[in-house]
């Protein structure tokens, strides 16, 4: 039998969730907490196999509970939020599983029982950010370098952005430096192939 602990703040997710694993012949929901901090006790209490994890909950967030409960038993979090942050956070975190909300409910079951084979499950829509290269330029380079892309001239950057055409001409020097490119083309077009831009 799996034994899962769940921690959700939103109460009638909770009972849907509890009431769906319960369904399943190799499952019992031994617990359910309302926030992280409850979670962690209940899962330091209870030993469950998983603790299936809201991210955002008051007082300590599933992301805060997930980095306590490293080792003590699987983690998979189930949120409504596809952030590439939260799921780089959840990765160091050492989760299991990181799935959406509006995934079919047949999932999660399913889900459970290839994370205690060992296997980790991520929602598909998050692979393509994590493998994504990480944008090495600060927000206002980016901003100069998406103005070049509109093919705005080093004059008019300087007027939207109310600095100094020096000051923008330093600026591209520096994207074309952090891009390892030689001209402004190579930039936008290398920009455009990793989706960096909005």
């Amino acid at each position: 039998m799996i034994t899962i602990v769940i921690a959700e703040d939103q109460q009638m997710l909770l009972g849907a969730f509890g009431s769906l694993l319960n369904l399943e012949e190799d499952m019992e929901v031994v617990g359910k907490a309302c926030n992280g901090e409850e979670a962690v006790a209940l899962v330091r209490k209870l030993q469950p196999d998983v603790c299936i994890m809201d991210i955002e909950m008051p007082g300590k967030s599933g992301l805060e509970a997930a980095e306590e409960l490293k080792g003590l038993c699987k983690v998979i979090i189930l949120t409504t939020f596809a952030r590439s942050g939260y799921f780089q956070r959840a990765l160091k975190a050492g989760v299991s599983g990181y799935l959406l909300k509006d995934s079919p409910s047949e999932e999660l079951a399913s889900s459970i029982r290839r994370v205690m084979a060992g296997k980790r499950i991520y929602a598909p829509e998050l692979m393509d950010d994590i493998y994504g290269e990480e944008n090495p330029l600060t927000n206002r380079e980016k901003a100069v370098l998406e103005l070049v892309a509109d093919g705005k001239n080093t004059q008019e950057i300087a007027e939207e952005l109310s600095i100094k055409t020096g000051t923008v001409r330093n600026y591209i020097s520096a994207i074309l430096d952090k891009l390892e490119v030689k001209n402004r083309i190579e930039a936008i077009t290398q920009s455009k192939e990793k989706g960096w831009f909005k």
